[in-house]
């Protein structure tokens, strides 16, 4: 298979490389933030978390602060594997020209 061809599809979105991004290089984050960083609308952000929380790539924590309710993510053990290896493919097809 072609290096190519090991490039995970699940990260082929910009919004989807924005968001293991963050996650990689946070603890947990939550939804304003990470908006707020990527630039993107509340249902584009929210449709990508949660496939990515459906292939077990990132951690939901729902919870109230105050009276108001705050949706925070990380990464998964499962997700900081999956996004480090298609790094290491796009740095390989990077250095392969």
């Amino acid at each position: 298979m072609s290096i190519i061809g090991k490039l995970n599809k699940d990260f082929e979105s910009r919004v989807r490389l924005g968001i293991m991004s963050v996650l990689i290089v946070n603890d947990w984050i939550d939804f304003t933030e990470m908006k707020a960083l990527l630039e993107v609308t509340d249902g584009n952000l929210a449709s990508h978390t949660s496939g990515l929380e459906k292939l077990n790539y990132l951690e939901v924590k729902k919870e109230f602060v105050g009276k108001k309710p705050k949706t925070s993510y990380r990464i998964t053990n499962a997700g900081r594997i999956a996004f480090t290896e298609h790094l290491n493919f796009l740095e390989k097809l990077i250095k392969s020209k």
